[in-house]
């Protein structure tokens, strides 16, 4: 992947659900909730300050995050879906 997130943006690669239930049900794409879960693959230097400083990032490459259900922007390169972050779409990293 050749992507360098600017600022305090993220790419994240989403993990997605099981596509069968605990019952067995096998889940068609269309029925599917949208990922609120993905690995951050790369993380950009940080947002600005007024002085022109940087704030240092809370998430780091290779943190498992949750974000905001429809935030930020996805794209899609070599059939692979990512997304593209800001730091504030993000609500919580998975320990």
């Amino acid at each position: 992947m050749n992507l360098k997130p600017l600022g305090d943006r993220l790419i994240v690669e989403p993990i997605e659900q099981e596509e069968m239930t605990a019952s067995g049900i096998v889940l068609p794409e269309t029925a599917k909730e949208k990922p609120m879960q993905g690995k951050v693959l790369a993380a950009g230097p940080g947002a600005r300050k007024d002085d022109g400083s940087r704030v240092a990032m809370d998430v780091s490459v290779g943190d498992t995050v949750l974000y905001a259900k429809y935030a930020g922007t996805e794209v899609k390169i070599d059939s692979k879906k990512y997304l593209i972050l800001k730091e504030t779409d993000i609500l919580a990293i998975v320990e």
